[in-house]
């Protein structure tokens, strides 16, 4: 057996996850369960925007923009437009950080939060087939089942909070120039936050 024969499966599969979820590219489906026991599948939005974050309320800077109602305003305003907005939690339901449905609904609940759901990804996986690594880290997707965007949600990576208000949003911008028709003037930003406990 050749160097090359042995090095063929992890080539692969190193290559496979980066294609799955590049702009451009189809929106990998993913089926999870909600906060309330259901099964939400992403096909099932096919024709419309959805927005993907990926959150944990352990991390400051997730905190940092729910505290400062820079989440929820973003999901307040584009929902009623038709924008499915789909939270989800990758923490890893082995990890310290982890946290059950009932509480994590409970803390979204408290802090006002408006997403269509907030959905538990506990074994990492849907998290590991988008290659998300922070929390937040953004996806938008066209009506066609296209990424148009992924990455950062703005333009300061800190955890003041000052700074969501101030900030050059990345996802209101991708959406409103795609809802346009627009071509996504930044349809790619390094992510930033707290990593997610795979």
């Amino acid at each position: 057996m050749n160097w090359q024969t042995l090095l063929a499966p992890l080539l692969l599969g190193f290559s496979l996850p980066a294609l799955a979820a590049s702009v451009g590219q189809p929106a990998p489906n993913f089926t999870l369960t909600d906060t309330q026991g259901k099964p939400v599948q992403l096909s099932d939005f096919k024709g419309r925007y959805v927005v993907l974050e990926w959150t944990n309320p352990q991390c400051p800077f997730v905190r940092n923009h729910y505290n400062t109602h820079n989440m929820q305003a973003l999901q307040e305003s584009w929902g009623p437009r038709g924008v499915v907005w789909l939270s989800i939690d990758s923490t890893n339901k082995s990890s310290w950080s982890f946290m059950p449905p009932a509480k994590l609904d409970a803390w979204m609940h408290e802090r006002g939060a408006v997403q269509k759901a907030v959905l538990v990804d506990g074994e990492s996986a849907v998290a590991k087939l988008y290659q998300a690594k922070t929390t937040p880290h953004m996806f938008v997707i066209d009506p066609d089942g296209k990424i148009v965007y992924a990455g950062a949600i703005d333009d300061r990576p800190s955890t003041r909070p000052a700074d969501p208000p101030a900030a050059n949003n990345y996802v209101r911008a991708a959406l409103t120039q795609a809802t346009a028709g627009m071509a996504v003037a930044t349809p790619n930003t390094t992510p930033y936050g707290c990593s997610i406990d795979y």
